[in-house]
Formats: C-alpha cells, structure tokens, sequence
C-alpha cells in the first residue's frame, strides 16, 4: 500500500513539472520590433584594443560582508606558471591590462633610494584602506614583465600618488606628491627594456575619495610633474607612454577643473564606476536586468564627453575600472552569466559616447573576475568581452530600437569585413524578440544586405554568436555558445568561440534573456567603407 501510495506522489509531481513547463511555454511570447541604423558616418570611435582588464593588489585577508574573495590574486603572488592564465590573455593578442587599484597609494617599489625592508601589504584596521604600507621587489616586477611579454599584453601601472603628503582627519591630503620613488621605479624600468603602455596617477582620490582626497588643483600640478618627470626619463626614446590620471569616481565639479589645468599635460582621462550597487544589496539582479537602471549612466557618459569637448582638449576617456558591483562584487551574480547583462551593454554604450578603453575590474580576483579566482577558467564575461574584442571595429554607429524597451542594441563596423557586427541583449525573461534592420531613420523595415547576382556577396551567410546560461539559470556560472558548453581544455587551451552561420534574409530571433553578436558582412554602409573605416 504505502509502495502505490509513493508512486501516486510521483505521478502527481511528474505532472506538476509537465504542468508547469507547459504554462511556461505559453508564457513565451513573440515580439516584433525594429533596428534602425545610421550608417552614413559613425558617431564615435574607440581604440582597437578597446578591451582592458585590471589586476589588482588586494591580498588574500581583504574581506567583504564575511566573504574573502580574492585568494591569491595579488599582484604579488599571483600564479604567473597557469597556463590557462596565460591563454586567456593571449587569446585578446592583444588585451590591455590595468596594474593598480586601492593598495597602489600605500605601495612603495624596493628600488636602489629605498632602504628599508620590503614588505607585504598586511591587515591592520587603524590604517587607511585596512593595511599597512606593502612593497614591490624589483624581483617581482621582473618576473611579471617576462609574464606580460609572453602574453602580448599592453600595461598601465597606477603610481603611488600619496606618497609624501600629510593626511588630515578629515581625509584631505595635503603637500605635493613626492615623486622620488616612483621616478626610481620608471627608470629601472627603462633600464630594463620593459614596455609600459601608460603611467597613470593614484586610484580614487578625487572629489570624495574612498580613503583620502586631493583637490583638482593640488592633482593638475602633480599630473603636470609626472608628465614632465616621463619626459625626461623617456627622453631619447621614440615611442612615449601615455600619461592618465584621475582613476576616480566621476565628479563633474571636479573634473572640470582638473581638466581645465591638466588637459595638455595628460593623454588619458580615466574614471570608475560600479553602477550596479554594493556587494551585499539583495536586489544587484533586478538592478541588472532593468533598463531604466542601466540608462543612468549615460549621463556619466555624456557630461564627460561634453567636458573634454568644452575645454577643446585632445585628451580622451577611458573607464579605467569597473566591476558593476563594489567592494569586491557578489558571488554567482558579478561572475555568472547576468553579469554579461550590464558589462556587455556598459560596453556598448560608452562606446557611442567615445570612450576609447574600458577596463573591468578584475581579469582574476575578487568576485566580479573576468577569470575565477581558483582555477582561472573563464566565467561567462570573459567569452562576451572576447567576442566584443573580436567582432566589434572601432567605428560606432548610432542605432535606435523601435520595440520592447528590454531589448538593448548596439552597432559597430565590423572587425573583419566590410560589413557590420550587431550586439543585440534581450533582458526579457518571457519573450523571443524578432528584430528586423532599418537603414537610417527610415519608419519602415529594409534590410541593407545587397543582393544582387552581380554582387558575390549575396552567397555571404550571416555570423551568429547566442549566449544562454546553462540550463537557463541566469546566475550560472556556465556559458553556453550557441547551446554548446564553453570549457578549457585539458591543456588550458580556451575554447573556439565558433557561430552558426544563416542565410542572411532569414529573421533574427533573440531568445529570452539572452545576448546575441552578429556578424553581418552583407550590409554596406558608407561608415564603414575602406575610406571611413581608419
């Protein structure tokens, strides 16, 4: 009796499940909508290494909320023998790398002028930031320039911009910066032969820094030194580094006289933002798959645009860091597939305001790691900023999408072709969205591919590149391409990221949450002929 009785509770849970997957599959609804493109010329242009990764200083006892995330993913023992570390890096040939975060203003270089012992950072409470003064020895340094080569990676440092000043209670730093050290370390560095993309001074210490703060004044004087000091060092020498600076939390207060002193004395203005919200907020998800909360930080985008342009500079922006979720990030969210929801439309849009780099914090540590901090393998954000750095060219395209507000579009010049690459991000859990293409401001949908049989390039199928989540938990840490797992190898190699190629009048469906590159080389636009393109 009691064996029917359990087999009965089976019976009625299987139907159940049946039950509920079919009122799932009547939920999933059908929506039409168009993308309009304007491809008469671009609206913006960003570098061709646009994707930048930071690696970061924290040790392994920085905690957040009770978690410790970032292992052994300090600069200073960081496992520079993984293969898989190794791999990722290269597959971007090249990917450029940030050097610095909150530890880079209390780390001393172990140079000739510096006597005493070299130390690590080690935690103490009563110091600004939770640690003691850390050091770098030169040993160290040497050991990641010969990683960094292998790889091909480009490198910013983040110089120590506190050193030699007094700091008040209220958190205001007072004095001139004290270059010596850091003048030290860059000539050592020349004398070594080591390839430095940019030198860039301090990390958040503008407006209302996280540990002290540096008026725009006393920051324009030290940025002009820094300059003057890279002059002389590099002198001779016929490729330069970039100067950058601030590396903070945008201020427009601020950053408009900043800029107004600095502008001709730097190449790179860097900000940070971590728009999503703190590691311990209960509602980073919906945050994330909200589009009204993604749109505030285009006006980050465009006050800063509007300020470089108002002060007539040659300077250009780069996000110098962002990780979507501060203090660390947040455990299966910063590093599962719903990231890839604002990182990759963070991308897209501060590409159309011009930003020339974006660097995610981090390649490896912490939660919000392009890499897992243990093994290296790569967690979902990893594949999207990949194929952005494959598919997407540097020429921007304004786009407009006539349809549901949770489908997120955006348009460059292809990397490989003449064509273009569409990113196409589907934030609706309930619905396939069919997108037809528009040329310009056209009100009725008209593919621009040209199909003509005198044209070869009507034989030419269209690239797609769909990104789920396993099993579609969107907090997966597990990517599929196309339906297909993406996995490191048994020798570290990082998977092929392979499209499925489609007759390109066929229609293009974007499933529910999901995110789509397509690669379109049959669609000509005068932005994106040879003569624009560079």
């Amino acid at each position: 009796m009691a064996s029917l009785f359990s087999c009965f509770l089976l019976l009625l849970l299987y139907c159940s499940q049946i039950s509920r997957a079919e009122e799932s599959s009547k939920t999933t609804i059908l929506e039409e909508g168009t993308l309009h493109i304007d491809g008469n010329s671009s609206i913006a242009k960003i570098d061709e290494d646009f994707i930048c990764a930071t690696l970061d200083w924290w040790p392994c006892n920085k905690c957040d909320y009770g978690t410790c995330s970032w292992g052994n993913a300090s600069l200073l023992n960081l496992d520079l023998s993984n293969k898989v570390l190794l791999n990722a890096i290269r597959a971007f040939s090249p990917l450029k790398i940030r050097l610095g975060g909150t530890l880079q203003d209390k780390l001393i270089y172990q140079t000739a002028h510096y006597e005493q012992p070299c130390t690590p950072f080690l935690l103490n409470n009563t110091e600004m930031f939770g640690f003691s003064q850390g050091c770098l020895p030169l040993s160290r340094w040497d050991e990641l320039n010969e990683f960094f080569k292998k790889t091909g990676a480009k490198l910013t440092f983040g110089l120590n911009a506190l050193n030699g000043r007094t700091i008040c209670p209220d958190g205001s730093a007072l004095g001139d910066w004290d270059s010596s050290n850091a003048a030290s370390f860059i000539r050592y560095t020349v004398s070594r032969g080591y390839t430095i993309h940019g030198w860039e001074l301090g990390n958040e210490l503008n407006g209302n820094g996280i540990g002290a703060t540096i008026s725009a004044d006393q920051y324009s004087c030290d940025v002009m030194a820094l300059q003057k000091l890279v002059q002389d060092i590099y002198k001779g020498k016929d490729v330069k580094p970039l100067i950058l600076a601030p590396g903070g939390i945008f201020d427009a207060v601020w950053f408009s006289k900043f800029i107004d002193k600095a502008s001709n004395s730097l190449q790179v203005v860097t900000h940070h933002i971590y728009s999503v919200g703190a590691g311990n907020d209960s509602k980073l998800v919906q945050k994330i798959l909200d589009p009204s909360h993604l749109d505030e930080e285009s006006k980050i985008f465009r006050n800063l645009q509007g300020i470089l342009r108002n002060y007539g500079t040659s300077a250009v922006a780069w996000v110098g860091e962002s990780g979507g979720v501060f203090n660390s990030g947040r455990h299966r969210v910063s590093n599962s597939f719903v990231s890839s929801f604002w990182y990759l439309d963070q991308l897209g849009m501060s590409a159309t305001f011009d930003t020339k780099t974006y660097c995610r914090q981090t390649l490896v540590g912490g939660n919000y790691g392009l890499l897992n901090t243990r093994t290296f393998h790569p967690n979902p954000d990893y594949y999207g900023a990949l194929l952005w750095h494959r598919l997407m060219g540097r020429n921007v395209l304004s786009t407009h999408f006539q349809g549901t507000k949770k489908l997120r579009a955006y348009a460059h010049c292809s990397k490989s072709s003449d064509g273009i690459t569409l990113l196409l991000i589907n934030m609706h859990g309930g619905a396939t969205v069919n997108v037809s293409l528009s040329a310009g401001r056209n009100k009725a949908p008209a593919l621009l591919q040209v199909m003509n049989d005198q044209n070869p390039r009507h034989e030419i199928e269209r690239e797609e590149y769909h990104l789920t989540a396993k099993n579609g938990e969107l907090q997966s840490q597990t990517l599929l391409l196309n339906g297909k797992e993406l996995n490191v190898d048994d020798f570290g190699r990082i998977p092929r990221l392979e499209p499925i190629r489609v007759n390109p009048s066929d229609p293009i469906a974007i499933a529910p949450f999901s995110i789509v590159f397509l690669h379109i080389p049959t669609i000509q636009v005068s932005a994106c002929s040879v003569f624009t393109r560079e």
